[in-house]
């Protein structure tokens, strides 16, 4: 009996689920990373790579930022440049808007600022990214039935803030199922086996 490992998507994308990629991708951006979806609409999609990590503190890349040892994320190619975040702060931080489920993306960036420096807000509620992933309308779609991705469920706000977690497409790819979590194991290349 052979076993079914294709990758193929069920799911319809929508902000608030996350983009699993595929196991064999060897893009620099996108390879086995999971991308967290803040809006996707007829004008398109955009969202934050959750698995890009630096090895920097943002105090190091943010001016005047506070030193509260948070990590940050290369959310994606576009817009490098920039700093962007996702939260769990909600109306504590005006200007926010809320994606799904108790996460909210930006807000008065100098208010929250201040309130890491008092302690009224702390690392763990808030994740910071350099750059974005876009997408154009209809361009994830493609991607989708190239099966490049999956669409997966989010289960609760910690699989997304929590940024200790380095295994994070692995966890995904394993909840998917036991031919995803066959796939999560393999290497980029066969050759290398």
């Amino acid at each position: 009996m052979a076993i079914d490992l294709s990758f193929e998507n069920k799911r319809k994308p929508r902000k608030g689920r996350v983009l699993i990629s595929d196991p064999f991708s060897k893009d620099d951006y996108f390879g086995r990373s999971v991308v967290y979806m803040c809006d996707h609409n007829s004008e398109g999609t955009f969202g934050f790579v959750l698995t890009n990590y630096l090895d920097i503190d943002l105090s190091e890349v943010a001016k005047n930022f506070p030193d509260v040892g948070a990590n940050i994320s290369v959310g994606g190619p576009v817009q490098t440049e920039n700093i962007f975040f996702i939260h769990t702060l909600g109306d504590q931080l005006p200007g926010s808007v809320e994606v799904d489920d108790g996460i909210y993306i930006g807000g008065d960036y100098d208010l929250l600022t201040q309130q890491l420096n008092e302690g009224t807000a702390n690392s763990t509620q808030v994740r910071f990214f350099l750059g974005y992933s876009g997408w154009d309308p209809g361009q994830l779609e493609e991607e989708i039935n190239r099966n490049n991705w999956i669409v997966a469920p989010v289960l609760n706000s910690q699989e997304i803030m929590d940024t200790s977690v380095t295994d994070i497409w692995q966890r995904f790819m394993k909840r998917e199922g036991k031919k995803y979590d066959i796939l999560s194991r393999a290497p980029l290349d066969f050759n290398d086996n």
